[in-house]
Protein backbone atom coordinates (compact mmCIF):
# COMPACT_ATOMS: atom_id res chain seq x y z
CA UNK A 1 0.00 0.00 0.00
CA UNK A 2 1.69 3.41 -1.06
CA UNK A 3 1.21 6.98 -1.84
CA UNK A 4 3.07 10.03 -2.53
CA UNK A 5 4.90 10.12 0.83
CA UNK A 6 7.65 7.99 2.18
CA UNK A 7 5.97 7.27 5.14
CA UNK A 8 2.67 6.13 3.31
CA UNK A 9 4.76 2.66 2.47
CA UNK A 10 3.39 -0.50 4.06
CA UNK A 11 4.51 -3.53 2.55
CA UNK A 12 2.11 -6.84 3.01
CA UNK A 13 2.98 -10.36 3.12
CA UNK A 14 1.44 -13.92 3.28
CA UNK A 15 3.78 -15.53 6.52
CA UNK A 16 3.46 -19.22 6.46
CA UNK A 17 4.66 -19.77 10.08
CA UNK A 18 6.43 -22.18 11.98
CA UNK A 19 4.17 -25.45 12.66
CA UNK A 20 7.58 -26.78 14.75
CA UNK A 21 7.28 -23.84 17.13
CA UNK A 22 3.72 -23.25 17.03
CA UNK A 23 3.43 -20.27 15.18
CA UNK A 24 0.57 -20.27 12.79
CA UNK A 25 0.30 -19.14 9.59
CA UNK A 26 -0.16 -14.97 9.21
CA UNK A 27 0.10 -11.63 7.76
CA UNK A 28 3.05 -9.42 8.23
CA UNK A 29 3.04 -5.97 7.51
CA UNK A 30 6.09 -4.10 7.56
CA UNK A 31 6.34 0.33 6.62
CA UNK A 32 9.12 1.61 5.19
CA UNK A 33 9.87 5.87 4.77
CA UNK A 34 10.64 5.83 8.96
CA UNK A 35 13.76 4.96 8.19
CA UNK A 36 16.20 7.18 5.28
CA UNK A 37 15.32 5.33 1.89
CA UNK A 38 17.71 7.77 0.05
CA UNK A 39 20.08 9.31 1.97
CA UNK A 40 20.03 12.31 0.32
CA UNK A 41 18.12 14.57 3.44
CA UNK A 42 15.12 14.70 1.32
CA UNK A 43 12.95 12.95 3.81
CA UNK A 44 15.52 12.92 6.98
CA UNK A 45 18.73 14.54 7.63
CA UNK A 46 21.93 12.42 6.98
CA UNK A 47 23.65 11.63 9.86
CA UNK A 48 26.48 9.28 8.70
CA UNK A 49 26.30 5.21 8.17
CA UNK A 50 27.18 4.35 12.03
CA UNK A 51 24.22 6.33 13.20
CA UNK A 52 20.12 5.85 13.00
CA UNK A 53 18.88 5.90 9.61
CA UNK A 54 16.13 8.68 9.74
CA UNK A 55 14.37 7.64 12.86
CA UNK A 56 16.00 4.41 13.28
CA UNK A 57 13.25 2.08 12.80
CA UNK A 58 10.32 0.65 10.56
CA UNK A 59 7.02 -0.70 12.19
CA UNK A 60 5.91 -4.22 11.48
CA UNK A 61 2.73 -6.00 12.48
CA UNK A 62 1.51 -9.79 12.48
CA UNK A 63 -1.97 -10.43 11.91
CA UNK A 64 -3.53 -14.11 12.45
CA UNK A 65 -4.97 -15.39 9.34
CA UNK A 66 -8.58 -16.01 8.89
CA UNK A 67 -9.42 -19.21 7.33
CA UNK A 68 -10.03 -18.76 3.57
CA UNK A 69 -8.71 -15.31 3.72
CA UNK A 70 -7.08 -14.46 0.65
CA UNK A 71 -6.03 -11.35 0.68
CA UNK A 72 -4.57 -9.32 3.88
CA UNK A 73 -6.70 -7.04 5.14
CA UNK A 74 -5.63 -3.23 4.46
CA UNK A 75 -6.58 -2.03 8.53
CA UNK A 76 -3.48 -2.62 9.81
CA UNK A 77 -1.59 -0.48 7.02
CA UNK A 78 -3.98 2.10 8.11
CA UNK A 79 -3.12 2.11 11.63
CA UNK A 80 0.58 1.77 10.93
CA UNK A 81 0.62 4.73 8.85
CA UNK A 82 -1.30 6.53 11.33
CA UNK A 83 1.90 5.98 14.16
CA UNK A 84 4.46 6.85 11.34
CA UNK A 85 2.07 10.50 11.04
CA UNK A 86 2.62 10.55 14.66
CA UNK A 87 5.82 9.84 14.81
CA UNK A 88 6.69 12.65 11.59
CA UNK A 89 4.59 15.41 13.46
CA UNK A 90 6.04 14.94 16.82
CA UNK A 91 8.96 13.65 15.91
CA UNK A 92 8.62 11.36 18.89
CA UNK A 93 10.37 7.70 18.51
CA UNK A 94 8.82 4.51 19.95
CA UNK A 95 11.00 1.67 21.84
CA UNK A 96 10.94 -1.89 22.46
CA UNK A 97 8.74 -2.09 25.40
CA UNK A 98 6.84 0.85 24.99
CA UNK A 99 2.99 0.76 25.20
CA UNK A 100 0.29 2.64 22.95
CA UNK A 101 -2.79 3.72 25.03
CA UNK A 102 -5.55 3.27 21.56
CA UNK A 103 -9.10 3.48 23.35
CA UNK A 104 -10.61 1.49 20.13
CA UNK A 105 -10.61 -1.85 18.64
CA UNK A 106 -7.89 -1.44 16.39
CA UNK A 107 -9.53 -2.89 13.22
CA UNK A 108 -12.87 -0.72 14.08
CA UNK A 109 -14.76 -4.30 15.67
CA UNK A 110 -16.11 -4.73 18.78
CA UNK A 111 -12.99 -6.34 19.61
CA UNK A 112 -11.25 -6.38 23.27
CA UNK A 113 -7.90 -5.98 21.02
CA UNK A 114 -7.63 -1.89 21.86
CA UNK A 115 -4.24 -1.20 22.24
CA UNK A 116 -0.69 -1.72 21.63
CA UNK A 117 2.95 -2.91 22.62
CA UNK A 118 6.11 -2.53 20.81
CA UNK A 119 8.66 -5.24 21.04
CA UNK A 120 11.42 -6.32 18.57
CA UNK A 121 10.40 -7.86 15.69
CA UNK A 122 10.84 -11.94 15.77
CA UNK A 123 12.57 -12.49 12.16
CA UNK A 124 14.02 -8.99 11.35
CA UNK A 125 17.00 -8.14 12.95
CA UNK A 126 18.84 -4.75 12.82
CA UNK A 127 20.45 -3.79 9.62
CA UNK A 128 23.12 -1.83 8.44
CA UNK A 129 22.03 0.22 5.44
CA UNK A 130 24.18 2.45 3.57
CA UNK A 131 22.38 5.37 5.46
CA UNK A 132 22.28 4.27 9.20
CA UNK A 133 20.92 1.40 11.46
CA UNK A 134 17.60 0.45 10.95
CA UNK A 135 15.59 -1.83 13.55
CA UNK A 136 12.25 -3.41 13.03
CA UNK A 137 9.63 -3.00 15.89
CA UNK A 138 6.72 -4.86 15.76
CA UNK A 139 3.41 -3.65 17.10
CA UNK A 140 1.77 -6.32 19.33
CA UNK A 141 -2.20 -5.61 19.93
CA UNK A 142 -3.40 -6.27 23.51
CA UNK A 143 -6.53 -5.55 25.42
CA UNK A 144 -6.94 -3.19 28.27
CA UNK A 145 -6.69 -5.00 31.28
CA UNK A 146 -2.73 -6.07 29.61
CA UNK A 147 -1.93 -2.44 28.63
CA UNK A 148 -2.65 -1.76 32.57
CA UNK A 149 -0.26 -4.54 33.67
CA UNK A 150 2.44 -3.09 31.28
CA UNK A 151 1.60 0.74 33.09
CA UNK A 152 2.09 -0.93 36.49
CA UNK A 153 5.01 -3.51 35.75
CA UNK A 154 6.54 -2.79 32.39
CA UNK A 155 5.97 -3.77 28.60
CA UNK A 156 8.86 -6.60 28.24
CA UNK A 157 7.40 -8.38 31.49
CA UNK A 158 3.97 -8.54 29.65
CA UNK A 159 5.21 -9.45 26.44
CA UNK A 160 6.72 -11.91 27.88
CA UNK A 161 3.90 -13.36 29.06
CA UNK A 162 2.06 -13.15 25.73
CA UNK A 163 4.46 -14.93 23.91
CA UNK A 164 3.71 -17.83 26.62
CA UNK A 165 0.34 -18.13 25.64
CA UNK A 166 -0.18 -19.19 22.13
CA UNK A 167 -4.04 -18.02 21.70
CA UNK A 168 -2.23 -14.71 23.25
CA UNK A 169 0.49 -14.31 20.65
CA UNK A 170 3.02 -16.81 21.12
CA UNK A 171 6.42 -16.75 20.30
CA UNK A 172 6.09 -14.63 17.50
CA UNK A 173 3.27 -12.36 19.39
CA UNK A 174 1.08 -13.06 16.11
CA UNK A 175 -2.42 -10.47 17.29
CA UNK A 176 -6.15 -12.39 17.27
CA UNK A 177 -8.44 -9.90 16.87
CA UNK A 178 -10.94 -12.27 17.84
CA UNK A 179 -9.59 -13.18 21.55
CA UNK A 180 -11.81 -12.59 23.02
CA UNK A 181 -9.91 -13.51 26.91
CA UNK A 182 -7.23 -11.42 28.62
CA UNK A 183 -4.13 -13.23 29.30
CA UNK A 184 -5.42 -13.35 33.24
CA UNK A 185 -8.64 -14.92 32.18
CA UNK A 186 -6.80 -17.60 30.37
CA UNK A 187 -4.65 -18.35 33.24
CA UNK A 188 -5.26 -16.95 36.40
CA UNK A 189 -1.80 -17.43 37.74
CA UNK A 190 0.04 -15.08 35.03
CA UNK A 191 -2.19 -12.22 37.74
CA UNK A 192 0.40 -13.39 40.02
CA UNK A 193 3.14 -13.18 38.35
CA UNK A 194 2.58 -9.25 37.26
CA UNK A 195 1.89 -8.98 41.33
CA UNK A 196 5.06 -9.84 42.43
CA UNK A 197 7.03 -7.98 39.53
CA UNK A 198 5.50 -5.00 40.29
CA UNK A 199 6.46 -5.13 43.99
CA UNK A 200 10.01 -6.18 43.37
CA UNK A 201 10.84 -4.16 40.09
CA UNK A 202 8.30 -0.94 40.43
CA UNK A 203 6.85 0.37 37.05
CA UNK A 204 9.04 0.96 33.73
CA UNK A 205 6.52 3.91 33.24
CA UNK A 206 8.56 7.02 33.72
CA UNK A 207 5.44 9.74 32.53
CA UNK A 208 2.58 10.28 30.38
CA UNK A 209 0.94 12.56 28.26
CA UNK A 210 -2.30 13.67 30.31
CA UNK A 211 -4.69 16.34 30.69
CA UNK A 212 -3.63 18.08 34.18
CA UNK A 213 -3.05 21.50 35.53
CA UNK A 214 -2.02 22.91 38.82
CA UNK A 215 -2.69 26.38 40.97
CA UNK A 216 -0.17 27.44 43.47
CA UNK A 217 -2.99 27.95 46.16
CA UNK A 218 -0.57 30.13 48.43
CA UNK A 219 -0.62 33.28 45.59
CA UNK A 220 -4.01 34.87 44.35
CA UNK A 221 -5.09 33.84 41.24
CA UNK A 222 -4.74 37.48 39.67
CA UNK A 223 -1.32 37.93 41.06
CA UNK A 224 1.46 39.31 38.15
CA UNK A 225 3.94 36.03 39.11
CA UNK A 226 1.17 33.21 38.62
CA UNK A 227 2.18 29.63 39.48
CA UNK A 228 1.95 28.20 35.68
CA UNK A 229 3.01 31.82 33.27
CA UNK A 230 5.75 34.15 33.65
CA UNK A 231 4.71 37.36 31.31
CA UNK A 232 6.78 39.66 29.08
CA UNK A 233 5.05 41.84 27.17
CA UNK A 234 2.41 39.90 26.07
CA UNK A 235 3.76 36.99 25.35
CA UNK A 236 3.64 34.03 27.74
CA UNK A 237 5.65 32.54 29.61
CA UNK A 238 6.34 28.75 28.30
CA UNK A 239 8.51 25.52 28.66
CA UNK A 240 12.07 26.87 27.86
CA UNK A 241 14.49 24.55 25.68
CA UNK A 242 15.78 23.30 29.25
CA UNK A 243 13.36 22.67 31.13
CA UNK A 244 11.90 20.75 27.83
CA UNK A 245 14.94 18.83 27.79
CA UNK A 246 14.88 17.80 31.46
CA UNK A 247 11.48 16.84 30.96
CA UNK A 248 12.26 14.90 28.46
CA UNK A 249 15.12 13.15 30.37
CA UNK A 250 12.73 12.48 33.37
CA UNK A 251 10.98 10.50 30.95
CA UNK A 252 13.83 8.61 29.48
CA UNK A 253 15.91 8.10 32.61
CA UNK A 254 13.07 6.35 34.15
CA UNK A 255 13.28 3.23 32.00
CA UNK A 256 17.01 3.01 33.53
CA UNK A 257 15.76 0.61 36.24
CA UNK A 258 19.07 -0.82 37.52
CA UNK A 259 20.40 3.18 37.69
CA UNK A 260 20.30 5.37 40.37
CA UNK A 261 17.17 7.85 39.45
CA UNK A 262 18.95 11.15 38.49
CA UNK A 263 17.00 14.34 37.48
CA UNK A 264 19.69 16.14 35.21
CA UNK A 265 20.24 19.80 36.04
CA UNK A 266 18.06 22.88 34.97
CA UNK A 267 21.84 24.02 33.31
CA UNK A 268 22.81 21.06 31.73
CA UNK A 269 23.93 21.35 28.33
CA UNK A 270 21.45 19.98 25.58
CA UNK A 271 21.46 17.11 24.06
CA UNK A 272 20.64 16.41 20.72
CA UNK A 273 17.19 14.62 21.23
CA UNK A 274 15.58 12.20 22.83
CA UNK A 275 18.30 9.52 22.18
CA UNK A 276 21.63 10.80 21.99
CA UNK A 277 22.05 9.56 18.56
CA UNK A 278 19.17 11.34 17.11
CA UNK A 279 19.95 14.14 14.60
CA UNK A 280 20.50 18.01 16.03
CA UNK A 281 17.85 19.34 13.64
CA UNK A 282 15.20 17.36 15.30
CA UNK A 283 12.21 19.52 17.08
CA UNK A 284 11.93 19.19 20.71
CA UNK A 285 9.45 16.30 21.48
CA UNK A 286 7.59 18.33 24.58
CA UNK A 287 8.87 21.82 23.04
CA UNK A 288 5.67 24.74 22.76
CA UNK A 289 4.80 25.35 19.26
CA UNK A 290 5.48 28.96 19.46
CA UNK A 291 8.97 29.52 20.07
CA UNK A 292 8.81 33.12 19.73
CA UNK A 293 7.07 32.87 23.13
CA UNK A 294 9.59 31.48 24.66
CA UNK A 295 11.62 33.59 26.97
CA UNK A 296 15.60 32.99 28.40
CA UNK A 297 15.61 29.78 30.47
CA UNK A 298 18.17 31.95 33.16
CA UNK A 299 15.00 34.49 33.87
CA UNK A 300 12.71 32.42 35.40
CA UNK A 301 13.63 31.75 38.95
CA UNK A 302 13.00 28.36 40.74
CA UNK A 303 9.90 28.85 43.53
CA UNK A 304 9.09 27.11 46.87
CA UNK A 305 4.95 27.21 47.22
CA UNK A 306 3.48 26.89 50.11
CA UNK A 307 -0.02 24.75 49.02
CA UNK A 308 -0.76 23.55 45.78
CA UNK A 309 -3.83 22.28 43.74
CA UNK A 310 -3.18 19.58 41.46
CA UNK A 311 -5.94 18.83 38.33
CA UNK A 312 -5.85 15.67 36.64
CA UNK A 313 -8.83 14.16 34.55
CA UNK A 314 -10.03 10.71 34.91
CA UNK A 315 -7.96 8.63 33.36
CA UNK A 316 -4.62 10.58 34.39
CA UNK A 317 -5.69 10.32 37.96
CA UNK A 318 -5.97 6.74 37.48
CA UNK A 319 -2.30 6.16 37.26
CA UNK A 320 -1.58 8.28 40.41
CA UNK A 321 -1.72 5.16 42.62
CA UNK A 322 0.92 3.35 39.74
CA UNK A 323 2.78 6.63 40.31
CA UNK A 324 3.08 6.22 44.54
CA UNK A 325 3.25 2.74 44.47
CA UNK A 326 5.12 1.85 41.23
CA UNK A 327 7.64 4.45 40.72
CA UNK A 328 8.47 6.74 44.31
CA UNK A 329 8.40 3.34 46.87
CA UNK A 330 10.85 2.23 44.68
CA UNK A 331 13.04 5.30 44.68
CA UNK A 332 12.18 7.11 41.46
CA UNK A 333 10.49 10.02 39.61
CA UNK A 334 6.87 10.55 37.38
CA UNK A 335 6.07 13.18 35.46
CA UNK A 336 2.64 14.09 33.65
CA UNK A 337 3.25 16.78 30.79
CA UNK A 338 0.09 18.29 29.69
CA UNK A 339 -1.97 17.64 26.43
CA UNK A 340 -3.51 20.57 26.15
CA UNK A 341 -0.50 23.63 27.33
CA UNK A 342 3.26 23.98 28.82
CA UNK A 343 1.80 22.84 32.03
CA UNK A 344 4.26 19.78 33.61
CA UNK A 345 4.36 17.82 36.61
CA UNK A 346 6.89 15.71 38.38
CA UNK A 347 6.53 13.56 41.61
CA UNK A 348 9.90 12.92 42.97
CA UNK A 349 11.12 10.63 46.00
CA UNK A 350 13.30 11.63 48.45
CA UNK A 351 16.07 9.08 46.76
CA UNK A 352 15.67 11.17 43.44
CA UNK A 353 19.18 13.97 42.90
CA UNK A 354 18.49 16.29 40.45
CA UNK A 355 15.14 17.97 41.67
CA UNK A 356 14.94 21.38 42.32
CA UNK A 357 12.01 20.17 44.87
CA UNK A 358 13.63 19.82 48.64
CA UNK A 359 11.84 17.66 52.11
CA UNK A 360 12.28 21.15 53.30
CA UNK A 361 10.07 22.66 50.13
CA UNK A 362 8.59 20.22 49.14
CA UNK A 363 6.37 21.99 46.25
CA UNK A 364 8.54 24.07 43.47
CA UNK A 365 7.99 25.50 40.38
CA UNK A 366 10.33 26.09 37.40
CA UNK A 367 7.91 28.44 35.33
CA UNK A 368 5.03 26.52 34.15
CA UNK A 369 6.71 23.12 35.61
CA UNK A 370 5.37 22.00 39.35
CA UNK A 371 7.47 19.47 41.09
CA UNK A 372 6.26 17.51 44.39
CA UNK A 373 8.55 15.83 46.38
CA UNK A 374 6.53 13.05 48.53
CA UNK A 375 8.29 11.24 51.76
CA UNK A 376 7.37 7.55 51.68
CA UNK A 377 5.40 7.32 54.96
CA UNK A 378 3.24 10.35 52.83
CA UNK A 379 2.88 8.15 49.74
CA UNK A 380 1.53 5.51 51.95
CA UNK A 381 -1.41 7.86 53.52
CA UNK A 382 -1.96 8.88 50.10
CA UNK A 383 -2.56 5.41 48.93
CA UNK A 384 -4.82 4.27 51.03
CA UNK A 385 -6.73 7.52 50.67
CA UNK A 386 -6.99 6.85 46.95
CA UNK A 387 -7.84 3.83 47.01
CA UNK A 388 -10.86 4.31 45.33
CA UNK A 389 -9.20 5.57 42.09
CA UNK A 390 -8.75 1.73 41.02
CA UNK A 391 -13.25 1.43 40.91
CA UNK A 392 -13.56 3.63 37.79
CA UNK A 393 -16.98 2.22 37.92
CA UNK A 394 -17.90 3.81 41.05
CA UNK A 395 -16.36 7.28 40.78
CA UNK A 396 -18.30 10.11 40.49
CA UNK A 397 -16.63 13.12 39.04
CA UNK A 398 -16.05 15.95 39.96
CA UNK A 399 -13.89 13.77 43.09
CA UNK A 400 -11.70 16.07 45.52
CA UNK A 401 -9.22 14.89 48.00
CA UNK A 402 -7.33 17.15 50.63
CA UNK A 403 -4.83 16.54 52.85
CA UNK A 404 -4.94 20.11 54.88
CA UNK A 405 -1.88 19.79 56.92
CA UNK A 406 0.48 18.77 54.10
CA UNK A 407 -1.16 21.89 52.24
CA UNK A 408 -2.04 19.34 48.84
CA UNK A 409 -5.20 18.66 47.01
CA UNK A 410 -5.56 16.96 44.24
CA UNK A 411 -9.05 17.27 42.08
CA UNK A 412 -10.24 14.70 39.15
CA UNK A 413 -12.09 16.53 37.09
CA UNK A 414 -14.27 16.04 33.59
CA UNK A 415 -12.26 16.06 30.81
CA UNK A 416 -14.32 18.90 28.98
CA UNK A 417 -12.73 21.44 32.04
CA UNK A 418 -9.30 20.56 30.38
CA UNK A 419 -10.61 21.18 26.79
CA UNK A 420 -11.59 25.00 27.87
CA UNK A 421 -8.37 27.39 27.89
CA UNK A 422 -10.23 29.15 30.89
CA UNK A 423 -9.49 26.35 32.94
Amino acid sequence: LGGPDPLDYVSMYRNLGNPALNVPEHWHYVTFGLSDLYGDNRVHEFTGTDGPSGFGFELTFRLKRETGESAPPTWPAELMQGLARYVFQSENTFCSGDHVSWHSPLDNSESRIQHMLLTEDPQMQPVQTPFGVVTFLQIVGVCTEELHAAQQWNGQGILELLRTVPVAGGPWLITDMRRGETIFEIDPHLQERVDKGIETDGSNLSGVSAKCAWDDLSRPPEDDEDSRSICIGTQPRRLSGKDTEQIRETLRRGLEINSKPVLPPINAQRQNGLNHDRAPSRKDSLESESSAAIIPHELIRTRQLESVHLKFNQESGALIPLCLRGRLLHGRHFTYKSITGDTAITFVSTGVEGAFATEEHPYAAHGPWLQILLTEEFVERMLEDLEDLNSPEEFKLPKEYSWPEKKLKVSILPDAVFDNPLH
